[in-house]
């Protein structure tokens, strides 16, 4: 038997080019090898490394071209042309074809992309006679809107290891088809789900089998990279995240020696730098703290870089973590705030406060690491004027911008008592914008995401001291990309217009609401630049940095938030 797992291409404005690695699927390889010696099992990524290139934009997202216009080359520049990223579907099409599979799994791991899934799907069936089963986070989330397709004969939800293994041992003649577990399928006209079973125990499972996957496709800064994770589900239940609904409710991590040999294979294999992609990395401090003491003693000089582009908790970061991170070999930390407004965090189940909040982000600034702070745009149950307050509370603190608009995911305890439609599903990504209440509109949401964009280029300046925004703006500045975007916010400040910044010149962006963006810098008073200095909005410069107490800029960063 050969089986034949494959990461679809995806198709939007962007892509994230250092997160493509499959190791959903690289997990599954490694189980089917281990229980199911006699099963040929390969891989096929067909999402990175092929580039990509320009398709129509889906009927769904139209609306969008009024919002991404032009391609604008200035530094505040958002998204333009939509892409298919990955290699073409004909070309798919033609090597399944040469490889004969028996078996086909697609990973459908994101739903705005599982169209997508679908159509690999459609050219399996065309030039095969192979089986075809999805699984991953939509599929696990709403497994009905793949079944719907004549082309998918099942669904694996939940984790799938040990689903996918006996699913295998059901079509040997080993196992009858209800006693797969996490299975869906399709019988006399109706879908049966089988129940959700236990998965192998976490130190059990076998490392995910890179071996198909070329590690020049996978690189953080020219170093090769690979996904780990420590832990599955999450103890927290956000209510936008349906994390729960691919590794349940039971937050599982595993031990340290077996993490760690992990991280030796993959130094052996040649990669040097390890992405954790658990939903809540530090959950349990202590034993996070033995694993970075133990990778301090194994790579003395930093001779591995970690990174947590999932974002890490800071409720559960202490100065002494983030002291053992750092010398561990952690340089970036990536911290989900969603909101500073009380109500949203408790209406959205966040157990986090604005005090331990900034604790760790002046801990993390003192000890050198670089920060992203997230914020989600467009919460439902949140107000205009709560996220101006967050976003210029976080452009007082000396950390990048995150800003994500807010979309809907399906089974997330924010959409279960919708009934979403698959216009939904392909809008339900960040660039979509997909978002409108009575407190705001979809300008509004442009208009602070792009916001985000201006402030972080202004934190990004290269400044010896503090100094008024007026003032940086009249400037002369020899750097062309900083001199250009000066020069936009300068004709801002003159024109009340924002441009794009085009191959032919200046065009108004009539989507931005600039009294957006000055409520929030008036909101604001000073920029915290990454660098530690200031930039003082009403250009007024009173206090040199220099000569105001650390603990004193700290204190006063609380000012007007409840501190």
């Amino acid at each position: 038997m050969k089986v034949l797992f494959i990461q679809p291409p995806v198709q939007d404005f962007y892509d994230t080019d250092v997160r493509l690695q499959p190791i959903g699927l690289a997990y599954l390889k490694a189980a089917v090898s281990k229980h199911l010696p006699d099963v040929e099992a390969i891989i096929k990524d067909y999402h990175g490394g092929f580039g990509r290139r320009t398709v129509a934009i889906p009927k769904e997202l139209a609306y969008l071209t009024e919002f991404y216009p032009v391609a604008d080359k200035s530094p505040f520049s958002t998204f333009h042309q939509y892409y298919h990223f990955g290699k073409s579907f004909d070309e798919i099409e033609a090597e399944i074809a040469e490889l004969k599979p028996d078996v086909v799994g697609i990973s459908s791991l994101f739903t705005p992309y599982y169209r997508e899934a679908l159509e690999v799907a459609a050219r399996v069936k065309k030039r095969t006679d192979a089986i075809v089963v999805i699984g991953g986070s939509h599929a696990s989330a709403v497994p009905e809107s793949l079944l719907a397709s004549p082309n998918v004969d099942y669904v694996i939800r939940g984790e799938g290891e040990r689903a996918f293994v006996e699913f295998l041992r059901h079509l040997k003649g080993e196992r009858p088809i209800d006693r797969v577990p996490n299975l869906a399928y399709k019988s006399g006209g109706e879908i049966i789900f089988n129940p959700i079973g236990d998965n192998f125990p976490i130190d059990e499972l076998p490392f995910p089998d890179l071996s198909d996957l070329r590690s020049s496709n996978y690189e953080l800064a020219g170093k090769p990279m690979t996904f780990m994770i420590t832990s599955r589900s999450c103890p927290h239940k956000c209510s936008f995240c349906s994390v729960d609904k691919t590794f349940g409710s039971d937050y599982r991590r595993r031990s340290p020696e077996n993490m760690l040999e992990e991280i030796e294979l993959r130094y052996q294999q040649g990669y040097r730098v390890i992405d954790f992609e658990d939903d809540n990395l530090t959950y349990y401090k202590r034993a996070f703290k033995e694993l970075c003491r133990r990778l301090i003693a194994r790579f003395p000089k930093r001779e591995m870089e970690f990174v947590a582009m999932n974002g890490i908790s800071y409720l559960s970061l202490d100065d002494e973590l983030l002291e053992l991170m750092y010398e561990a070999g952690f340089s970036h930390l990536n911290l989900a705030l969603v909101s500073s407004d009380k109500t949203v965090r408790e209406t959205t189940k966040r157990p986090h406060t604005l005090e331990a909040y900034l604790r760790v982000v002046r801990k993390a600034h003192q000890l050198g690491f670089k920060i992203i702070s997230y914020q989600i745009l467009g919460l439902p149950n949140e107000s205009l004027d709560s996220m101006i307050q967050t976003l210029a509370f976080n452009a007082r603190l000396p950390v990048l911008l995150g800003a994500s608009p807010f979309y809907r995911t399906p089974a997330a305890p924010i959409a279960r008592s919708l009934i979403l439609t698959e216009q939904d599903y392909v809008k339900a990504r960040l660039t979509a914008l997909a978002i409108e209440t009575v407190n705001f509109s979809r300008d509004d949401i442009y208009t602070l995401f792009v916001t985000t964009r201006i402030i972080n280029f202004l934190k990004g300046l290269p400044l010896t001291q503090t100094a008024g925004l007026d003032s940086l703006c009249d400037h002369q500045w020899t750097d062309r990309r900083t001199g250009l975007g000066m020069n936009l916010l300068k004709l801002l400040r003159e024109t009340g217009h924002l441009n794009f910044w085009t191959h032919e010149g200046l065009r108004e962006n009539k989507r931005f609401r600039p009294e957006l963006l000055f409520r929030v810098l008036a909101q604001t008073g000073e920029i915290g630049c990454l660098n530690g200095q200031r930039i003082i909005v009403d250009g007024n410069v009173n206090v040199p940095a220099e000569n105001l107490p650390t603990d004193e800029r700290w204190s006063r960063l609380g000012e007007g938030f409840g501190l």
